[in-house]
């Protein structure tokens, strides 16, 4: 089990630590509903440093990200983010992805924990053109800090304007008197906010003078608990649960991060999906009759057939009811559609809403 450069933070805090993607890291402090609330009002610090960083050098980097990943980055300019897979061999996903341009020729892929060694050798298997590529996941620290005050927070520690870092841009500045931080409008929870990426050994002062500066804001530290329940209002994929190597980004409801401007790995298969169309989508709903959905419960239709599987559920704590992901038959896709959430064996009514769950 490996740890983080904060997990001695954690322990000493009192988190309830578990084994997650090979890391020992946080799951809950103050508890699950109150870490929620405390992002979505204020301000909250979660550690993330599990996840994976490649950076990829050279004339041929973008030619690269090009055939492996499913979006089209060569619309990214200096300083901009955008959010795309890998697709597979097979119509499935080998994994999400954040690609960050840093200049024409060189470029950080933010990868899931989970999937560091396997999206390594997925794309060093395309590397046929010479790019240099460099994992530097295990020196590199990643903070999100999220909610509506975060911005507040964060700029007492940094001369970097953060108010002029659109959404899904970053800039590369000091910060608490640190040099060549990448500070990120990024994040995954929907509250607003920035995620901080910079070297292992000064993880430790980073976390202490963020937490200083939100002290007025009431930040606490966040478990993974709650960046679950945050990301599922928000109708975000995660990786394992709602996507994996057997779905394919037009049934997960990735089509626009699919663009056929460009050839890419299996490029022709979605393009067929999409101009066809796909049997199963993943849906977003609401459970109508009382009841928490979670994974692998059954998805049935009115008579009791069994229609898929929900691959993402929770209690909302924002809108205090159960809400779920999951595949479901296409005709049954449709927004306000019935369904039946297959709970201790009873069949209980739910609809397919639009997402996000929380509208903003």
């Amino acid at each position: 089990m490996q740890n983080t450069a904060l997990s001695n933070k954690h322990i000493a805090l009192g988190a309830k630590m578990v084994p997650f993607a090979g890391y020992n890291m946080p799951v809950s402090y103050s508890g699950l509903n109150d870490e929620h609330i405390t992002v979505r009002k204020s301000v909250g610090v979660f550690d993330v440093s599990h996840m994976g960083e490649f950076i990829l050098k050279g004339t041929n980097a973008l030619d690269l990200i090009q055939r492996v990943c499913s979006n089209d980055a060569s619309i990214l300019v200096d300083g901009k983010v955008q959010y795309s897979c890998l697709p597979n061999a097979t119509g499935g996903i080998v994994d999400d992805l954040l690609v960050y341009r840093i200049n024409a020729e060189t470029y950080m892929l933010v990868v899931n924990a989970s999937n560091i060694q396997k999206d390594w050798d997925w794309i060093v298997s395309h590397n046929t053109k010479g790019v240099e590529m460099k994992n530097i996941s295990d020196r590199t620290s990643l903070l999100a800090v999220q909610g509506p005050k975060a911005i507040d927070c964060l700029q007492k520690l940094t001369s970097v304007n953060l108010s002029e870092i659109p959404y899904y841009a970053f800039k590369k500045g000091t910060f608490n008197g640190i040099e060549n931080v990448v500070i990120s409008n990024t994040g995954y929870t929907g509250a607003g906010g920035f995620e901080l990426y910079f070297d292992n050994e000064v993880a430790e002062k980073m976390w202490d003078a963020i937490f200083e500066a939100g002290k007025e804001f009431g930040i606490k530290p966040i478990g993974l608990g709650a960046r679950d329940t945050l990301r599922l209002e928000m109708g975000f994929c995660l990786y394992g649960n709602d996507i994996d190597d057997s779905t394919s980004p037009i049934e997960a409801g990735l089509g626009w991060i699919t663009k056929f401007s460009k050839e890419f790995t299996n490029s022709q298969t979605f393009l067929a999906q999409k101009e066809k169309g796909v049997g199963k989508k993943l849906v977003g709903f609401e459970m109508i009759d009382r009841g928490i959905p979670r994974h692998d419960y059954e998805i049935t239709d009115a008579s009791g057939k069994t229609i898929g599987k929900v691959t993402s559920g929770t209690q909302s704590p924002s809108l205090q009811k159960g809400i779920g992901m999951g595949y479901v038959s296409a005709d049954l896709a449709k927004t306000d559609a019935e369904i039946f959430i297959r709970i201790r064996d009873k069949n209980l009514k739910a609809k397919v809403v639009k997402l996000p769950f929380l509208k903003n």
